[in-house]
């Protein structure tokens, strides 16, 4: 085939390193940005081969997200701007450690596995982030592409490639596949929400946001003349200065539970920090106490499902809301959703594709990882019993205003994945609707205090888990002590996973509040668990 001679020799422009071994995780690649030359050539290539076996656009992302400056990696993006489907993941992993004399091999093999036709076109979106490597990697990708071909998007957030390849492949239906077409349409959302907010003043629509030095900050900026004045937002780590997720962002924010460096936060203000690549947010403030308080991925999704549940009881609409969680969920969190809200609660493995793909099996399903990365899905028809009642010229005015309520708030949610500015402006347009502080929302429930310690292994594989990730199968007996720690506890919780991208071993656990020792000896009790798994594993070092 012509396009494999041209492969062959564009693949001599990105060689692979000998012996280097990489695996597509739960966020694609994401590894030492000096090793990732040949497998964004190489996922340029899969990016146009995944395109012809769906005949629609797909995306490629360059970026680390939270991760230092120092690395960077990518993920493909499918066609309704969901996460990649697993088998291409297990074609993106032989792709990236394939030698190089085997390339075209592969390929043929992938091809012929999928029964792929080279006649089809391949559409490629590319964006990436602002890493200083972030665009000499993109340039790698697009020689991947350009062999079958693609488009460069440039700077864009990965929740806005996202966007646009959704848009793309549901012809324009979503959305219009451009960077002004989304501030378009999530600006109009929002200030068709805030209309229904009474006498809100300056001080209430002002809000503090760390940008994380990352693209989230650029972004935010060129939406804030869409907005109209109905946010007003005070930016800090804008990317003018400092390093990306550098003592800032969501990670770091919830990772050292304080204010990331540079902002100034009076009592009682709203806060909030995006991550590198604005897929994840995170909300704080300072008490009058000057006590730092944090509201994160279980507070946002509580917020969300109590309002639209009460938003679908005032349309006299049954549609059934849920709320997917991970095993890091605070216990309080979940406790409050099943016992006072009366909200469906489930389950899943840790990574968003696997909350994403949960969602879709309800009416509405809302899903958030405790690290602030989450979004809301609505069903074909939820959707279009909530549009319908818009139109219905009989519905009495409390029902009309709720489904206009529900309309503005489905088209300012970003349904193809987590997103920061979407989520922000989500929130926003929630707590001026509801009259809530943040201080009335961050009272909802009381967080179990928790504590989370990560164990260096020399391969994370020998842990093996079930039950959501909550319960270890191997190695034997570990299960069986970790059972035996928590039950010295009251409303006492802890499991241990193996992280999806490096050989590392997650620790967590929780206990009640009731007295002043707890705390002290959940932290003894997260080492001693700690101490456990390096038990299995002599041969590791912390």
């Amino acid at each position: 085939m012509a396009e494999f001679g041209e492969v062959s020799q564009k693949s001599t422009q990105h060689p692979k390193p000998k012996g280097l071994t990489l695996q597509y995780g739960t966020a694609g690649f994401r590894t030492t940005a000096k090793h990732l030359d040949h497998v964004m050539f190489r996922m340029g290539l899969l990016a146009a081969l995944r395109s012809k076996k769906t005949k629609s656009t797909i995306g490629v992302m360059v970026t680390a997200s939270h991760n230092p400056v120092e690395d960077n990696g990518v993920k493909l993006i499918d066609p309704m701007g969901e996460m990649v489907t697993p088998a291409w993941e297990g074609y993106a992993t032989q792709l990236a450690n394939a030698e190089q004399e085997a390339l075209c091999t592969v390929l043929k093999n992938i091809m012929e596995t999928d029964a792929i036709s080279m006649s089809e076109t391949a559409n490629v979106f590319v964006g990436r982030d602002t890493r200083p490597s972030s665009e000499s990697l993109t340039k790698a990708v697009i020689d991947g592409v350009s062999c079958l071909g693609g488009h460069n998007y440039g700077l864009v957030t990965t929740p806005q490639l996202h966007y646009m390849v959704r848009c793309r492949n549901t012809h324009d239906c979503y959305g219009t596949a451009t960077l002004q077409g989304y501030y378009e349409k999530l600006s109009k959302a929002f200030i068709e929400l805030t209309k229904n907010a009474l006498n809100r003043t300056d001080d209430q629509k002002r809000l503090l946001v760390d940008g994380a030095n990352g693209i989230g900050a650029l972004k935010l900026r060129e939406m804030e003349a869409f907005l109209k004045y109905e946010l007003q937002v005070a930016l800090f780590n804008d990317g003018s200065s400092g390093k990306l997720n550098h003592l800032c962002g969501a990670d770091y924010v919830k990772v050292h539970q304080r204010a990331p460096e540079g902002m100034h936060m009076g009592p009682g203000e709203r806060c909030c920090s995006f991550d590198g690549d604005a897929d994840r947010i995170i909300y704080y403030y300072n008490d009058t106490a000057g006590r730092f308080r944090l509201l994160d991925g279980d507070k946002i999704a509580t917020l969300i499902s109590m309002s639209l549940k009460e938003l679908l009881t005032q349309a006299g609409l049954n549609i059934q809301v849920a709320v997917v969680q991970t095993a890091y969920a605070n216990g309080s969190a979940t406790r409050y959703l099943k016992d006072v809200m009366k909200v469906t609660v489930c389950c899943t493995k840790t990574g968003v594709k696997h909350l994403h793909h949960a969602a879709q099996d309800f009416d509405i399903g809302v899903y958030f990882e405790a690290n602030g990365h989450g979004t809301v899905l609505f069903s074909k028809e939820a959707e279009k019993q909530i549009r319908q009642l818009v139109k219905h010229s009989n519905a009495n005015d409390e029902k009309k205003r709720a489904a206009k309520l529900l309309a503005s708030t489905i088209d300012l949610i970003n349904q193809a994945t987590g997103d920061a500015i979407s989520d922000m402006l989500v929130i926003e347009a929630l707590l001026a609707i509801r009259g809530m502080s943040i201080q009335g929302w961050d009272t909802l429930y009381t967080d179990l205090p928790n504590r989370q310690l990560r164990v260096k292994v020399a391969d994370r594989q020998v842990i093996d888990t079930t039950d959501a990730e909550r319960h270890v199968v191997m190695p034997a007996g570990l299960q069986d002590a970790i059972d035996t720690l928590v039950k010295k506890y009251k409303q006492a919780r802890a499991f241990v996973r193996p992280s999806g991208t490096e050989d590392i071993v997650r620790v967590y656990a929780e206990a009640d509040t009731q007295n002043q020792g707890t705390y002290g000896r959940l932290k003894a009790s997260t080492q001693s668990i700690s101490n456990l798994v390096l038990a299995q594993h002599p041969q590791e070092t912390r």
